[in-house]
């Protein structure tokens, strides 16, 4: 009769008693007995854990203490064993990484790859990894699959989990010793319901945890095998899920046989380390004594794996695993207390541990299998006492801790959590209350209805309990580039040990020696996250150099994307060399991308070889685009570039002379389908006339012709308001429409019914234009106010939020220019309004500046006398500006008629204003006139 004969009947007549027969029910039940028989008779010895169980890790102390194995065998990725040898330079939770950004063998979609296997002090591994390292002859194992084997297996549609949900992981693909947790949902419901618990870390806590913190060895590995059996049995049927799972258990068993055969090492002296999951395995390739199958491990892809460490913390596990929030800290907490009050000495690792380890480790206790399964599953669980001196402890420490968060919480709130604590760990069924009862009782006492500050109360427990432990990675476990970073830092005082941010000060014209490390924060600043390096005054732009600078520096809050850079290069200049030649070197990079990444090389890495590459693929690909989508961000950057290069450089890069006529032509040809493309906005032509116009000197300098523009203006037919006034921006540019007409067309505009409520995007297109024509801006000015007179509210009211919205959002260099204008057209007070008159011409006469558009120049003395001496020139600057030159005889040299001034008066069209002022300073008008004709008559 097998060692669990007894039990195995007694579960049979209780399958019959409530099933009436012997079926389903009796081979599940009985079927988990087999299981644990199974592995308890293995001649390898099976260690069932569960992942930061702190049961697991008391119950691994102290059997490495009885056991003392010389080989131990661990499910972890076998790539990582070289990483282990770093940990003692780290503070835990930190998580062994493997990483890979250049994929051979995988989609291109799941690039960067990544796996992490995190380790915590109340973990079993831990416990194992410490044993193995710090015990002369002891071998460690590693025997799971490796990280490349991880995404092989992985389902094509299924690379990962989201980056969202990982914390400090990212994106990383995590492993684990013993994930057991129900795969069957309704199993888990189940199970909550009749435990009276809110999710699935309570009752893995009140049911498994402290039953077996104190539990004998057997006791505990019988239970772990039967609860990792029970799981296993119970799991939907998933083919894929189950094939990786068995999978991964033939991978372990073959690679332990090889090790075992290859080193001839003697099974009775080596402990197998593995998920109680696992331990229940059911695979033709389980022990040492199954029969040899036909299972082959395929070969690694060709993928480059890189490997090292990254900081950890517990609620990245949390995230990572599908725990609840607060869970592993407050496993770190009973782990702690647990081996306060059982006495185990745990292992830890040489700089790491907190006390000293016996000198003489005990004698060996060899290993006798007993039926301790029956008896614990018969007798009902012990009741801890009520530990009043810790309740009433984390009481105190609430109210203290909320009323520091803004909370106005008492002794009563204290006295009032220590009641509910009771009272709902008795409506529960348990003698003491948990920390998930107390966490319960103190929400409801403390939070009410509000939380004044940034924590609640749950989080506020959270911290009490033990907080979210963030682990650090040791100076000397950190690849090349990192420690590059912080020795190329030293000079600012940085200390990395330290969490906290750091504020540093940069006086660069005091201390030129620290300009290097003023580079160095730029380059980390492009490379990383925001918040790792943050600049609180000072800017690195082209033509701008600061002579002071003020850094937040929180590294060691972003250790893991540090890390991570050390992935891809020595120093952080060689990363951002890579990281732009292949953002230009992507298929779908732009011109505008490429632009970019020219800019950055100049301010970020100095010299011109560089830049001179990236120059010559923008040209490649502007002249391969066939949109227009990019075309602001293009005039922008290449402006930038260009005034850069005019000031620092003797002339122009090859590069952006080929750029700059490519563009020409390509915008040509491209300009009348974007006129009439529904597609492209506003925008992007008023760019595309922008670069025309703006590059047009520099263009036709080296060998463009005009006659493209020009044709294609012509051959341009836009339909939409907005396209519609471009238009007649370009052609004003050009010479072929003039002011005066412009000015009738918007007349004619504003008369027509139908057209008033389309007029404010007429408007719109004509403040886009001033990028194409910058000297249309007072036409833009007397445009806008001809609409804010003559439009009606219903139009206007409605068109003004828009109007702001697309200058500040589009054309924000445009807004400075228009109100420049208006400033030197409007009067500058309120009381100038009322005698103000507009300096255009408006429906009831010509203004100030209307005498030679409206037909007559009314003037006198030397000045007219010169002007119609030599009306050549005069009727020239009349025909540019679109006005009709009209002369008005003068009654005689030099006089106007009788009672009329030259500068106002009597006279028609005079300027009294002028006329004070001229009188008041007549000097000036004076020299002026002298200046013109050599004489001077006022």
């Amino acid at each position: 009769m097998s060692l669990f004969g007894a039990l195995r009947e007694q579960l049979n007549d209780a399958a019959e008693t409530f099933a009436g027969s012997p079926g389903a029910l009796s081979e599940i039940l009985t079927g988990m007995v087999d299981d644990v028989d199974r592995a308890l008779g293995e001649r390898l010895e099976i260690f069932p854990v569960c992942h930061h169980s702190p049961a697991s890790a008391l119950a691994m102390a102290r059997r490495l203490r009885d056991k003392r194995p010389q080989v131990i065998y661990l499910e972890l990725c076998e790539d990582l064993r070289p990483l282990l040898d770093e940990l003692r330079t780290c503070k835990l939770p930190v998580a062994l990484q493997a990483f890979a950004a250049e994929l051979d063998g995988f989609p291109e979609s799941w690039g960067p790859l990544s796996v992490v296997a995190p380790i915590t002090e109340a973990s079993a591994e831990y416990q194992a990894i410490a044993y193995a390292l710090d015990t002369p002859g002891v071998e460690l194992v590693l025997v799971d699959r490796s990280s490349d084997h991880v995404f092989q297996w992985h389902p094509q549609e299924e690379p990962g989990k989201p980056a969202e949900e990982a914390g400090l992981h990212g994106d990383a693909v995590g492993v684990e010793i013993g994930d057991l947790r129900p795969r069957f949902a309704e199993l888990e419901e189940h199970l909550l319901h009749h435990g009276k618990v809110r999710h699935w870390s309570e009752w893995w806590d009140q049911y498994v945890e402290q039953p077996l913190s104190g539990a004998d060895y057997d006791t505990y590995r019988q239970v772990m095998v039967l609860i990792g059996s029970l799981f296993r049995r119970l799991r939907p049927y998933d083919a894929d899920k189950l094939d990786r799972d068995e999978d991964r258990e033939r991978y372990m068993w073959t690679r332990m046989r090889e090790h075992l055969a290859a080193t001839g090492a003697d099974p009775a002296r080596c402990l197998y380390v593995c998920g109680a999951f696992h331990a229940a395995s059911r695979v033709e390739e389980f022990g040492l004594d199954a029969a040899p199958t036909d299972f082959d491990i395929s070969p690694r892809t060709a993928t480059n794996w890189l490997y090292g460490l990254i900081p950890s913390s517990h609620s990245a596990i949390e995230s990572q695993f599908g725990l609840a929030p607060g869970s592993v800290s407050i496993a770190a907490a009973t782990y702690d207390k647990a081996v306060t009050r059982s006495g185990v000495k745990p292992y830890a690792l040489k700089g790491q541990q907190k006390g000293k380890r016996p000198a003489k480790l005990p004698p060996v206790v060899p290993l006798v299998a007993a039926d301790q399964l029956t008896g614990f599953l018969s007798k009902p669980p012990e009741r801890d006492p009520l530990d009043e001196a810790e309740l009433v402890g984390w009481c105190v420490d609430i109210v203290r801790l909320a009323r520091r968060n803004g909370y106005l919480s008492s002794t009563a709130d204290a006295i009032a959590v220590y009641e509910t604590s009771i009272l709902l760990a008795g409506i529960r069924g348990r003698a003491r209350p948990t920390p998930y009862d107390f966490q319960d009782a103190a929400v409801t006492c403390i939070e009410k209805d509000s939380v004044p500050g940034r924590r609640d109360v749950r989080r506020l427990c959270e911290i009490l309990l033990g907080g979210d432990r963030i682990g650090e990675v040791g100076y000397q476990s950190m690849p090349p580039l990192a420690q590059d970073v912080f020795e190329r830092l030293e000079p600012l005082g940085y200390d990395m040990k330290k969490r906290a941010v750091h504020r540093v000060l940069l006086d660069l014209n005091a201390s030129p020696e620290l300009r290097p490390c003023s580079q160095l924060l730029w380059v980390l600043r492009r490379l990383m996250p925001d918040h790792a390096v943050r600049p609180i005054m000072g800017s690195r732009r082209l033509g701008e150099r600061s002579v002071q600078e003020s850094w937040d520096v929180a590294l060691g809050h972003h250790q893991r994307a540090l890390i991570e850079l050390g992935y891809e290069g020595v120093t952080v200049e060689q990363v951002l060399e890579q990281r732009l030649r292949r953002s230009v070197w992507e298929p779908k990079a732009t011109a505008a991308d490429a632009l970019q990444a020219v800019e950055e090389a100049i301010l970020f890495l100095g010299g011109r070889r560089f830049a001179d590459e990236l120059g010559a693929r923008a040209v490649d690909l502007l002249a391969a685009e066939r949109s227009v989508d990019d075309a602001p961000d293009v005039l922008r950057r290449i402006r930038r570039l260009l005034a850069h290069y005019r000031t620092t450089e003797p002339a122009l890069p090859e590069w952006c002379e080929r750029f700059v006529t490519t563009g020409y032509a390509q915008y040509c040809t491209l300009l009348p389908t974007a006129f009439v493309a529904e597609d492209v906005g506003v925008r992007q032509v008023a760019a595309m006339l922008g670069f025309l116009s703006s590059m047009e000197s520099l263009a036709l300098s080296l060998g463009c012709d005009r006659a493209q523009l020009e044709l294609a203006v012509r051959q341009s037919h836009p339909e939409t308001p907005g396209k519609i006034a471009l238009l007649w921006a370009a052609q004003f540019q050009l010479g072929v429409l003039k002011i005066g007409e412009l000015r009738e067309r918007c007349a004619e505009l504003l008369d027509n019914p139908l057209v008033v409520p389309s007029f404010p995007q007429y408007l719109s297109g004509f403040v886009q234009a001033l990028e194409a024509a910058p000297a249309l801006t007072p036409f833009v000015v007397e445009v806008i106010s001809g609409a804010f007179a003559r439009l009606p509210d219903g139009v206007l009211l409605p068109w003004l939020p828009t109007l702001i919205k697309t200058l500040r959002s589009e054309a924000p260099e445009l807004v400075p220019v228009l109100i420049r204008e208006a400033g030197r057209t409007f009067p500058a007070t309120l009381a100038g309004v009322d005698t103000w008159a507009p300096p255009w011409p408006t429906p009831s006469g010509p203004g100030p500046g209307g005498g030679v558009a409206g037909g007559e120049l009314v003037s006198g003395g030397p000045v007219a006398e010169l002007l119609a001496a030599h009306p050549a020139p005069t009727d020239a600057v009349a025909a540019l500006l679109g006005c009709e030159a009209a002369w008005k005889p003068l009654t005689h040299a030099g006089a106007l008629p009788d009672g009329a001034s030259a500068y106002g008066g009597s006279g028609d069209g005079g300027y009294p204003e002028v006329a004070a002022l001229l009188e008041r300073h007549p000097a000036t008008a004076g020299a002026v006139a002298g200046l013109l004709t050599g004489g001077a008559a006022v």
